[in-house]
């Protein structure tokens, strides 16, 4: 069995402020070191002040989307050429509320993930179901159509991605998957994505999705879950250090 190193990754959503966010990284910054490797994804008008407060740090940022295009006339976008400039490590793309509220799709998530890859920026490709498709017992054929257009948009690239998996119906409601629900789901991600590549193995894939201190360290006991996707919880320095410790 492969060791694969956790990942707990904090998306703050739309939150923050100046004095809010100092407090959070420095609560996070005097709790290290830590075992497992850790990132915040922080609203961009805050990523210069994370990467000037995490520099040296041994604590990773990155953004929350990414434009496809590498430039142009695309009012309110962020290129992966400008965050790359900064030393954005993570993107986010294809989170369920971007697919949800601004009608992203499969392929448009896919060529995020490639804009960010050709910058050196590793993208965190989102990936899960609602509760309707769930009930309806499409769990599996809606994750793995959603990977897919990921798998054949960046071919041999496809193991430099990390994958999340977080059911819609889970974000944010304080629903969570039980571990044999979320670890089923992982199971079949990294068997789609080991028919791909070589490199599965390696890849780290994270459930995220109303992750707490207290269900943390059950969830990321199984196989083939390497970390979290951290939403409300990663507002919380203690709370986000806690999960970061039961990654351990």
């Amino acid at each position: 069995m492969t060791t694969r190193d956790k990942l707990i990754v904090g998306n703050w959503k739309m939150h923050g402020n100046h004095a809010a966010n100092a407090d959070l990284l420095q609560g996070i910054l005097a709790a290290r070191p830590f075992v497992a490797q850790a990132a915040v994804c922080v609203p961009f008008p805050y990523l210069s002040e994370a990467a000037v407060a995490l520099a040296n740090s041994g604590v990773n940022w990155g953004a929350q989307d990414v434009s496809a295009h590498e430039q142009g006339a695309y009012t309110g976008e962020v290129s992966a050429a400008m965050l790359h400039e900064f030393g954005c490590r993570y993107a986010i793309v294809g989170h369920s509320e971007r697919r949800a509220l601004h009608g992203e799709s499969d392929q448009l998530v896919a060529d995020k993930a490639k804009a960010a890859l050709a910058r050196g920026i590793t993208p965190i490709v989102c990936v899960g179901e609602t509760l309707a498709q769930r009930d309806a017992g499409e769990t599996e054929a809606v994750v793995k159509r959603q990977l897919s257009a990921v798998i054949h948009t960046l071919a041999h690239c496809i193991g430099e991605i990390v994958v999340a998996y977080e059911p819609v119906w889970a974000i944010g409601t304080g629903r969570t998957a039980t571990p044999e629900q979320a670890q089923a789901v992982h199971a079949v991600l990294r068997a789609q994505l080991a028919a791909a590549s070589a490199h599965a193995s390696s890849m780290k894939l994270l459930y995220g999705g109303s992750v707490k201190p207290d269900n943390a360290a059950t969830l990321m006991s199984q196989p083939d879950i390497d970390g979290a996707l951290v939403g409300g919880a990663a507002l919380k320095a203690a709370d986000f250090v806690a999960i970061i410790r039961a990654a351990a």
